[in-house]
C-alpha cells in the first residue's frame, strides 16, 4: 500500500468477521470497487528521506495508484513501479501519461516476477505481504538494491489497543521483520518511530498517526 487513504479505509474493513488476513484481500477487487482508493498525495516519509538524494534508478514496491512513483519521476528518478493489482497500475499509468511523465509500470507479484536490474532506491511503503513470505520479501528487496543503494521501509506504528485496528500486525510483514532477516552487507542507518507527516494522513478515526521509518544501505 503506497499512499494514504482518501478516507478511513479501515471503516470498511471492520465489516469483515475477525481480523483481516493477507489471504482475505483481493487487491484488484479493492481497486475495482472504488473510484479512488488512496489520496493521490506522495507519502510524507518518502519525501523526508529522499528529497535531498540525487536521482537514480528507483523501485516503488506496492505502488498503488502511483503517487510516490509520479513524485519520484517528477524529480528526475528513473522509476519502476510494481503492484499486484492491474487496476491500480492502470490508474498510475494514466496519471503519469496525463502529466507527460515516464514510469515503467508493472502489474505483477514482485516476489515471483521481480524486475530486472539493481536500483539506487527501493521504497516499500506500508507493506502488505503475508508474514509467511518474510524471507522471500527480504531476499527480493536485497537482490533489487544496488551497492550503495538505499532501502526505505515505512510501516505503521500500531496503537497499544489491538481492537483499534482490524487486523493482527503479526500476520503481515513489518519493517522489523525485514531487519531481522537481513544478511551481512546491509546496514540499518535509521530505525525510528515518528509522527506521520502530512495533514492528509490524519483523517478522522484513523489510529495511524505515527510511522516506523527504517533506512537500510547496501554496502
Amino acid at each position: 500500500m503506497s499512499e494514504s487513504p482518501t478516507t478511513d479505509s479501515h471503516t470498511h474493513d471492520h465489516d469483515h468477521d475477525g481480523p483481516i488476513r493477507p489471504e482475505d484481500v483481493d487487491w484488484d477487487e479493492r481497486y475495482r470497487t472504488e473510484d479512488q482508493v488512496w489520496s493521490g498525495h506522495v507519502n510524507g516519509s518518502l519525501v523526508d528521506e529522499v528529497a535531498d538524494h540525487a536521482p537514480g534508478r528507483a523501485l516503488d514496491v506496492g505502488c498503488g495508484e502511483g503517487a510516490d512513483a509520479i513524485w519520484l519521476a517528477e524529480r528526475g528518478w528513473t522509476v519502476t513501479a510494481v503492484d499486484i493489482a492491474p487496476t491500480a497500475i492502470e490508474r498510475g499509468r494514466n496519471e503519469a501519461t496525463r502529466r507527460e511523465l515516464t514510469v515503467d509500470w508493472i502489474a505483477a507479484d514482485l516476489l515471483t516476477d521481480p524486475p530486472a536490474g539493481e536500483f539506487d532506491l527501493v521504497s516499500l511503503q506500508y507493506p502488505a505481504f503475508a508474514i509467511a513470505r518474510r524471507d522471500e520479501v527480504t531476499q527480493t528487496l536485497n537482490d533489487a538494491l544496488a551497492p550503495g543503494g538505499l532501502l526505505l521501509l515505512v510501516g505503521h506504528a500500531f496503537p497499544e489497543d489491538p481492537d483499534a485496528i482490524p487486523f493482527d500486525p503479526t500476520d503481515w510483514v513489518q519493517p522489523s521483520d525485514v531487519i531481522a532477516a537481513l544478511p551481512d552487507g546491509f546496514e540499518v542507518e535509521l530505525d525510528e518511530v515518528r509522527p506521520r507527516p502530512g495533514a492528509h494522513h490524519h483523517h478522522a478515526g484513523s489510529p495511524h498517526v505515527e510511522d516506523v521509518v527504517v533506512r537500510i544501505v547496501r554496502r
